[in-house]
């Protein structure tokens, strides 16, 4: 496994606070963390049809855009009633065409698995794929899960996305309910960057 050894990292975000959460993830390891919009870099389009397809478009052109190592995620939740979906759609599912609403992603999200006819429990899980990319055009690649199930109605205003109306395995309140920086201890998210930190910064 090829190691981090500079002091600056990219991340292919335009999103602050995940930029925060990552910074505070590799707080340990002295690096220097830069998003994709502080230096001005567009978003490009996600086309692949997995995470790690749309991770690996993001990190690579960060990689090449920038000539710095570059790190990307691409994440959602994947629904077992609804054969995964909206898995890598999970923002396309909020678009309205002014912008995403996510109280209406999660209320079609309930609506359609209402339709299928499926009894209690409603397995779910959070997915999260981490891309390292070098600008030498190498790669590494990083997936957590965090099963759980969903709820309704939604629960709680903390986190983003569909946080609300989704019940960590183990756990009694939804992402929505927790605090921040607990979500962030436990999630899918964490779960990959654990696996980042092993293989490349430790």
């Amino acid at each position: 496994m090829r190691r981090f050894s500079g002091d600056r990292l990219l991340v292919a975000t335009h999103n602050a606070g995940k930029l925060e959460e990552i910074a505070a993830l590799l707080g340990p390891f002295a690096v220097t963390v830069v998003s994709a919009a502080m230096l001005g870099l567009p978003e490009p389009a996600e086309t692949e049809t997995t995470f790690a397809g749309n991770a690996r478009i993001k990190a690579h052109a960060g990689a090449r855009a920038s000539g710095l190592p570059t790190l990307a995620d691409d994440s959602g939740i994947c629904v077992d009633a609804l054969d995964g979906a909206p898995g890598v759609y999970t923002a396309d599912w909020a678009e309205t065409g002014q912008g995403r609403d996510f109280n209406r992603a999660m209320q079609r999200v309930w609506d359609s698995v209402q339709a299928r006819g499926v009894l209690a429990p409603f397995r779910a899980q959070f997915c999260c794929t981490l891309v390292m990319a070098w600008p030498d055009g190498t790669d590494a690649v990083f997936e957590g899960v965090m099963p759980g199930q969903l709820v309704w109605p939604m629960r709680g205003d903390q986190g983003h996305g569909y946080d609300p109306m989704f019940q960590p395995d183990g756990h009694g309140q939804t992402f929505g309910e927790m605090d921040r920086w607990e979500k962030n201890r436990i999630s899918h998210r964490a779960r990959a960057f654990e696996k980042l930190i092993a293989g490349v910064f430790a």
